[in-house]
């Protein structure tokens, strides 16, 4: 995936890197190399005299809601709770966190460890708001869906037309969640979020976590990586401990089609507001649509 707005030039690469330098955690001669991945943030690899680190560059997005001191802070709190690397610097729109060296995941690894992933989840989800620390903050997809239809409009959008139907799809989706505790979610659980190092799972990109039902990572986690309608009954399976109520299978296929719609949404804001090294936005709002239409097909076979 390639546009011509999101291509990096050397003189950014080179920016890029005189900005790591120029940090003072440094032991010794370092070398640089660019992390291949994220779809809104720009990552290098570094390497000095104490060993290896990710630098993650990334400013205040407030038409995502995302805001760096706020990730900062879910990151260092991940890591004392057991689930994240360390962070060792986090300012002016850079982050820097320990490079674990672990295999990065994909669909096919979520499917062959459904039970092992719900196991993380709810840990996190239970055991995170002990850490958390300052103002609380709320992750709520359909009032994310709401704003971003805001947002489109006053972007004047090529998707202004679709807003109403989007916002109807949410409505819909909305009135059908089963009401359940709050906890605090990941609320971006891609499989390239999760690492193995080989003995342990852990969690990585904190930027739009927050207090939450479970119902957004269970539908996300299952949309992401694509899992049919077997094995979503076995992810809440394993993170309820026991099998899920038909009330709790509908809102979790109408979630997964939220989630869905709010990719898409995030995408067609993203087109609007966002460049990224390699990355086509079209190409993903478009990937996501399509999913989303998918979706919607098969919750409507089966709700109506």
């Amino acid at each position: 995936m390639h546009s011509m707005k999101s291509v990096t030039s050397l003189a950014d690469n080179r920016l890029a890197e005189s900005r790591i330098a120029a940090l003072p955690l440094w032991k010794g001669d370092i070398s640089i190399a660019l992390l291949k991945g994220g779809i809104s943030n720009e990552s290098y690899v570094v390497e000095d005299d104490t060993g290896k680190y990710v630098v993650r560059f990334g400013t205040d997005y407030p038409f995502h809601h995302v805001f760096r001191a706020r990730e900062a802070m879910t990151a260092q709190a991940a890591h004392r709770a057991g689930f994240a690397p360390e962070l060792f610097h986090a300012e002016d729109g850079i982050m820097v966190t320990a490079f674990l060296g672990a295999k990065t995941w994909n669909a096919d690894d979520v499917r062959a460890n459904i039970p092992r992933i719900a196991q993380l989840i709810r840990q996190f989800h239970t055991s995170m708001p002990e850490y958390i620390q300052g103002p609380g903050f709320m992750f709520w997809a359909f009032h994310v869906i709401r704003d971003y239809a805001r947002t489109l409009e006053a972007g004047k959008s090529r998707f202004v037309s679709q807003l109403p139907s989007y916002l109807e799809i949410a409505e819909e989706m909305e009135a059908v969640q089963k009401p359940l505790p709050i906890i605090f979610s990941h609320n971006d659980l891609l499989p390239a979020n999760i690492l193995d190092d080989g003995e342990r799972l852990w969690l990585i990109d904190f930027e739009y976590a927050g207090f939450s039902t479970a119902m957004f990572d269970l539908a996300g986690l299952a949309s992401n990586a694509g899992l049919d309608g077997e094995e979503s009954n076995a992810l809440l399976e394993a993170y309820f401990s026991g099998p899920p109520d038909p009330e709790l299978q509908r809102s979790h296929a109408a979630m997964q089609c939220a989630s869905l719609l709010r990719e898409a949404m995030w995408s067609m804001v993203s087109e609007l507001h966002l460049s990224a090294p390699g990355v086509d936005y079209a190409a993903y709002t478009a990937e996501n649509l399509l999913r989303l239409d998918q979706a919607l097909e098969r919750y409507r076979t089966s709700y109506g």
